[in-house]
């Protein structure tokens, strides 16, 4: 289902046990391409699975792939532009909501390109308290190999010119409100 630019919608984690994880609420659809789609929020509601809800405090792109089994987050902060990787199902739109799967390995990637690969004790737990198939943990822990290379690279989106471009559609078009 294609996605219009300038769209609202929200974004849904989903744990492997098929419970919802955390909402963010109206996300702006800045791209729309064959195999990915780009959003951005700034101050938008997350609310979390306990009931609990948080205001995010910097802008934001997410970039969601229909084919790759990650996404990714990109803060810009004061202090430099971060970026957070989430190890993830590939994203399904179903014209109310972005929707992925959540398994548990993150990645937070700082300004200076340093990484550090973060959740490892909850995705052992979750692993097992929710039996991921080993179809599933083979693709993820292969992703995970992959994400590194990028990042390592500096490969789209992680090439702070590659998302300063993103990030002046998104909040020059779309979230002047």
């Amino acid at each position: 289902m294609k996605i219009a630019k300038g769209t609202k919608t929200n974004i849904q984690s989903y744990k492997h046990n098929e419970q919802l994880h955390r909402v963010w609420k109206d996300t702006v659809i800045v791209d729309y391409q064959d195999n990915y789609v780009v959003t951005a929020h700034q101050k938008s509601r997350v609310f979390e699975h306990t009931g609990k809800s948080w205001y995010t405090k910097e802008p934001a792109i997410c970039y969601f792939y229909d084919d790759l089994w990650y996404n990714v987050i990109v803060m810009f902060k004061k202090t430099g532009i971060y970026y957070y990787c989430n190890l993830s199902s590939p994203y399904l739109f179903d014209g109310e909501s972005i929707k992925y799967i959540d398994y548990d390995l993150d990645f937070k990637v700082f300004p200076d390109g340093k990484y550090v690969v973060l959740d490892k004790n909850e995705y052992k737990y979750h692993s097992k308290k929710m039996d991921y198939p080993v179809e599933i943990k083979e693709i993820v822990e292969k992703e995970l190999q992959e994400l590194i290379k990028k990042i390592e690279k500096k490969e789209p989106p992680f090439s702070h010119e590659y998302v300063k471009n993103d990030y002046k559609k998104a909040f020059k078009d779309s979230i002047n409100e």
